[in-house]
């Protein structure tokens, strides 16, 4: 199966258009397009009977005593855990591409709706429900996708994968406000095949 994007050349960075924040002189960070990317796929195997997407970044500092703090850096070194930007499920077998803006389009305080998505998918939660959990104007459950945003602080290039699975099954078997986390082990045993394209992000101007 072979995985492209009109948006995100790999291991290149991603553009603005499609990150959560953009980088600022003055305030370090500034509110970006937060559209999701365009996606393609093609060589499909035989008896798929639907997809699923993950977007992940394994760059987020595993300990955040210097994140986005002034006068201070996150070391390269440290420990890394994954965050989950987008889990999209229930992709028809019919469906060969994803439109960019179709999923999100803008930032949306307190985060999107779902579980429900356009075409009769489902979306799960992403980590930025977590990470604004104690901020009174951002708190909610994020729902489908929410671009990069990494500490700018961060000496480390964050690294952002968009893994495409296709499935023998019609239906991913987690329900609710489901995560990253509990879509990946309800994929096992049931993917045929899959691919990945991968895009850099930072908002440190130190750090090419």
């Amino acid at each position: 199966m072979n995985l492209v994007s009109e948006s995100i050349q790999s291991e290149s960075r991603i553009p603005a258009e499609f990150a959560f924040c953009d980088f600022d002189e003055e305030s370090h960070v500034t509110l970006a397009g937060n559209r999701n990317p365009h996606l393609a796929w093609s060589d499909v195997p035989e008896g798929t009977k639907s997809f699923a997407l993950v977007c992940h970044d394994p760059d987020v500092p595993s300990q955040g005593d210097d994140v986005n703090q002034e006068g201070r850096e996150v070391p390269a070194d440290l420990p890394r855990v994954d965050f989950f930007h987008w889990t999209l499920v229930d992709i028809a077998a019919s469906c060969r591409s994803i439109k960019a803006g179709a999923y999100s389009d803008g930032v949306t305080p307190r985060g999107k709706e779902g579980p429900a998505g356009p075409e009769a998918t489902r979306q799960g939660v992403n980590d930025y429900t977590g990470w604004f959990a104690g901020d009174a104007d951002m708190c909610g459950d994020y729902f489908g996708y929410d671009g990069p945003c990494p500490p700018w602080n961060d000496t480390l290039v964050h690294h952002y994968h968009f893994t495409l699975y296709a499935l023998d099954v019609e239906t991913c078997a987690v329900d609710g406000a489901f995560a990253g986390a509990d879509v990946l082990p309800a994929l096992n045993g049931h993917i045929l095949a899959e691919a990945s394209i991968v895009g850099t992000y930072t908002l440190n101007p130190q750090v090419v």
